[in-house]
């Protein structure tokens, strides 16, 4: 994922409304969110290429989403692929509060990350450059290549456009179109990742588009007061058109605790 957007303990009805969208080269092979086969309660898109995926959930009530930090000067040419963090963590039977032990071991071994995780019980994020955790206050939240609401345009106009559509009636449709937002911010207000202006300006926007790499699908995770899922994901090709109608599925939650 390249931007995480979600209101903690805002509306009663949903404990939990993230949105978010993925953002990634076009040539890279990639299956739609479904049930995978060799694990029936992991619920998730997949990589192709590498094995892992961005954003999951699981039967058991787990969910987690990570997006790259972004420093071109400090990727690692040989380092595992962060995908499988995610994986990992839905099928460990290690309760959700205490899985930084395991992070840990390992983080540094990655190019940069935020894992956001959780269930019913708490949500936490997690980066491996600071090498910490953090319990998430309730609140509306921002996530995009940095670190957890660092005030990036994209970041601060999607989360204003989250708290606003909080005090209406909750749709899949109005939160899609939050994360189709194609805004350009003026140079003066990019940040400066070590890409170059014109990336900075082709990364910038709520729903990416360019040639190369784009928003390759966005996602909509509903969790109620009892931990049970409703996501949706709806994928997108380098045409900016729908690769398949909206993927629709409802997890009956056996939470842990």
């Amino acid at each position: 994922m390249c931007l995480i957007l979600f209101g903690y303990k805002v509306k009663k009805k949903y404990p939990l409304i993230l949105i978010a969208n993925r953002d990634e080269f076009f040539h890279r092979p990639t299956a739609p969110l479904h049930f995978w086969e060799n694990n029936a309660g992991l619920l998730a898109g997949k990589d192709l290429e590498q094995g892992g995926t961005w954003l999951g959930v699981h039967k058991n009530g787990k969910f987690c989403a990570l997006t790259n930090y972004r420093d071109p000067f400090l990727i690692k040419q040989n380092a595992p692929s962060r995908g499988e963090i995610l994986v990992d963590y839905l099928e460990s039977q290690i309760p959700c509060d205490a899985y930084f032990n395991v992070l840990k071991k390992n983080a540094a071994a990655y190019n940069g990350f935020n894992l956001l995780f959780g269930d019913k019980n708490g949500i936490y994020w997690f980066s491996n450059l600071k090498n910490r955790v953090e319990r998430i206050q309730p609140g509306i939240h921002g996530l995009s290549n940095r670190f957890l609401d660092t005030p990036w345009p994209k970041v601060e106009s999607g989360k204003t456009a989250l708290l606003k559509m909080i005090h209406k009636p909750i749709t899949t449709e109005s939160l899609f179109s939050i994360l189709t937002d194609q805004s350009v911010p003026d140079d003066t207000r990019l940040p400066h990742t070590g890409v170059g202006l014109e990336w900075e300006r082709i990364l910038s926007p709520l729903f990416i588009q360019s040639d190369v790499y784009g928003t390759r699908s966005s996602t909509i995770l509903l969790m109620d007061q009892d931990g049970n899922i409703d996501i949706t994901e709806r994928t997108y090709n380098s045409q900016n058109c729908l690769v398949y109608t909206d993927r629709n599925f409802y997890i009956n939650a056996v939470t842990p605790g």
